[in-house]
């Protein structure tokens, strides 16, 4: 299998969840903005339409191959903050048992993980860009190998 398959494949794969995660904040911003009000972060439900929105097009973008290089920056940036702001730290609901409280803790480290792994494939992206099944080789913008 050819090299540019396999980035396309990658392609695929790294556009599901944001285009999924997008399209949800954008159809029910409630839980998320709710997420990002504990956070303390103002405008809870405004970012997390810009979020939604953000998360949408980069997905796509990443989906279609255009602009890999610059989304891929970006959403490596955005995962390692969201990571940080909303998945590092533990987790204390009030009224849980202290094991529930620790389940989701260790649960909340997970997702801390899976973003900034993410972040590593994303930069990968950005570094090797779009292959050639891609708008952006389509427009000249890359290189195929």
């Amino acid at each position: 299998m050819s090299n540019n398959v396999l980035i396309l494949i990658a392609r695929v794969l790294l556009s599901f969840m944001f285009i999924f995660a997008g399209f949800g904040k954008i159809t029910d911003p409630a839980s998320t903005a709710g997420m990002i009000a504990g956070a303390g972060l103002p405008a809870a439900t405004a970012l997390t339409y810009l979020a939604g929105l953000f998360e949408l097009a980069a997905g796509l973008a990443v989906l279609v191959g255009f602009q890999v290089r610059i989304v891929g920056w970006l959403l490596a940036v955005f995962c390692v903050f969201t990571g940080f702001v909303f998945h590092f730290s533990a987790i204390n609901v009030p009224d849980f048992p202290a094991a529930a409280n620790a389940w989701l803790s260790g649960l909340n480290f997970v997702n801390f993980l899976k973003n900034i792994t993410l972040a590593g494939a994303y930069i990968m992206l950005a570094t090797i860009g779009a292959g050639a099944y891609s708008l952006d080789a389509r427009r000249g913008a890359y290189a195929a190998a």
